[in-house]
């Protein structure tokens, strides 16, 4: 049995810090200490994932803040975004849904109840990009609707405020000066996967996504916005202690 826990990253304990940089280079090939360092001092909150012997099995680091967006249907409006930063789960926990259900409440917990929400998603695996449609009903980019000019210019603005040059705006991609690669075990793609329109669509969009190459995604956080599954974890039990 897995439990989560949302913890700040000003409290985050050295054992936590530990845990999570050994589960990431289990994983992920090209982590080093100081990238991983870097990217933790950038995020706000982490959601962990342990089983009853208290083991790390699961994480995702957040970056929750505001920022002014314009437009000419909106003028200026002030949003909210969630930045999802490394996020791995063992194999060995796939079939629990654990940490998508402790994501989705806990940024329901943190969200500011009088601005829009927007989640800024980096997916370099085809697992973590199927995350958008099994939770949200509008997303972007997907197989079967081009992006809208507004949101596209948001996806834009957002990427390259928080990505600079290694934002490609042509592609939608991230190209890290040291990327993470995913092991083979976690980044392949098998034949009955790509029957997936879903999945069929991120790998065509991402081609390199075996080589770290990171798609930017974005969607809107609201109940409004949730698939039935995506209502079920929203609208569940709250975050264990």
């Amino acid at each position: 049995m897995l439990h989560s826990q949302l913890v700040s990253i000003s409290t985050l304990s050295d054992d936590d810090r530990g845990a999570m940089y050994h589960l990431l280079t289990h994983h992920f090939q090209g982590v080093t200490s100081d990238i991983f360092a870097q990217d933790l001092a950038h995020k706000n909150w982490v959601i962990l994932i342990k089983n009853k012997q208290l083991q790390l099995k699961g994480f995702s680091t957040l970056q929750l803040y505001d920022v002014s967006i314009h437009g000419e249907d909106i003028g200026r409006e002030d949003i909210s975004v969630v930045y999802s930063g490394d996020t791995i789960v063992d194999p060995t926990a796939w079939s629990s849904a654990t940490l998508p259900r402790a994501w989705i409440q806990s940024i329901n917990q943190l969200r500011c109840p009088n601005k829009r929400l927007f989640w800024l998603l980096i997916s370099s695996g085809f697992r973590t990009y199927r995350l958008l449609p099994t939770f949200w009903q509008v997303f972007y980019p997907r197989h079967d609707q081009s992006t809208p000019e507004a949101m596209q210019q948001l996806m834009h603005t957002l990427a390259q405020q928080q990505f600079g040059a290694a934002y490609d705006r042509e592609t939608g991609i991230v190209r890290f000066p040291h990327p993470q690669k995913l092991s083979p075990i976690l980044g392949t793609i098998s034949p009955e996967r790509r029957r997936d329109p879903h999945i069929h669509f991120f790998e065509q969009t991402n081609r390199g996504h075996s080589q770290g190459d990171e798609l930017v995604c974005l969607t809107e956080i609201c109940a409004d916005n949730l698939t039935a599954v995506g209502r079920r974890m929203w609208f569940g039990r709250s975050l264990a202690a």
